[in-house]
């Protein structure tokens, strides 16, 4: 591995002249790497793993449209953006790119302060995407750590999870809301691991005080999680303080009742009870779905949201497929 820290580019161009404008332009900013045609390139972005690749479009054998699209279609490389440089400039042709998976086009000759500027741009976005793939890994971390001290299964988050990404959606969620969602789901017992073991651990039944040392579990995870304004944490803070709350407000902490409970609080509410339920633990044997749906149906409008219960109850046959999926591991 190179021991120049600077961002890796990786340069493509059948013409040598071309390179050369492409070095002068960038040298000073970036570690670079050239190839003068597409099987060099591939091999160059398999075992470089360069963070951006400029890329011409007409090259003798592969040509860059192949390149792009061999790059996108292998694991390894699908996540490097890709810019052409061409001097092929009509919509068809930046039509073309970008269904191969391009993020971006320079046109040829190249203006030195456009060609720093995009790739300058998309190099940022990397780093964004970077940092939100790292901010989910120590979520998730969290919540498995919630897992390990509570003696819940992982597969039992898995499956909550994923039935709370298909309520969500089913509520009017969009994509990226509901993807977020999942990932902020397995965290809502975070502040479990602020419980002493006696409680948490106990096989018989906890009398009051320890009911109130169990209840305070919602706040740590509050605690633990902080205070955020947006994105996937704030949301994970908020499916960890509110998912104990019913919608007749007799839940805890804090009383909440109907619609003043956050909805990803009450999404995972259900999705969590409903697996719970359906699945085999120490205590008790699992319920058949009917019955778990039965319970369902009895608890909407006192513990649960009862239109989210009725949608939850419509998405049932994914239900089940997402349940079979992950089941055979409990």
């Amino acid at each position: 591995m190179s021991a120049d820290k600077r961002p890796t580019l990786l340069l493509v161009d059948d013409e040598p002249a071309n390179l050369q404008v492409l070095r002068q332009v960038l040298q000073e900013d970036y570690r670079l790497l050239y190839a003068r045609d597409g099987h060099k390139a591939l091999e160059l972005a398999r075992t470089e793993a360069p963070q951006l690749i400029l890329l011409d479009v007409m090259m003798p054998g592969l040509s860059g449209l192949d390149v792009c699209r061999t790059l996108k279609a292998q694991a390894a490389t699908a996540a490097i953006p890709v810019i052409f440089v061409t001097a092929l400039a009509d919509v068809q042709d930046e039509t073309q790119g970008f269904e191969a998976g391009a993020v971006d086009y320079i046109g040829k000759p190249i203006s030195p302060a456009i060609v720093r500027a995009r790739v300058r741009t998309h190099l940022q976005l990397v780093r964004v995407e970077s940092l939100r793939q790292t901010r989910l890994e120590i979520v998730l971390c969290l919540g498995r750590a919630a897992e390990y001290k509570d003696n819940e299964t992982g597969w039992h988050v898995l499956r909550m999870s994923h039935y709370s990404r298909i309520l969500a959606l089913a509520a009017g969620f969009g994509e990226a809301e509901a993807e977020d969602l999942m990932h902020a789901a397995p965290m809502h017992d975070v502040g479990k691991i602020g419980i002493p073991d006696a409680v948490l651990q106990k096989p018989g039944k906890l009398d009051e005080r320890e009911w109130d040392i169990m209840r305070r579990h919602p706040l740590i995870g509050a605690e633990i999680l902080g205070a955020h304004q947006s994105g996937l944490l704030a949301m994970a803070r908020s499916i960890a303080v509110a998912h104990h709350e019913k919608w007749d407000g007799s839940g805890y902490p804090n009383g909440l009742a109907g619609e003043d409970i956050p909805i990803e609080a009450r999404i995972v509410a259900i999705a969590d009870v409903f697996d719970a339920l359906t699945s085999v633990r120490p205590y008790k044997g699992a319920w058949s779905v009917e019955d778990a749906c039965e319970q369902l149906r009895s608890q909407a409008g006192k513990h649960f949201d009862p239109r989210l219960v009725e949608l939850f109850l419509e998405r049932m046959p994914e239900i089940i497929e997402v349940r079979g999926r992950f089941l055979e591991a409990d």
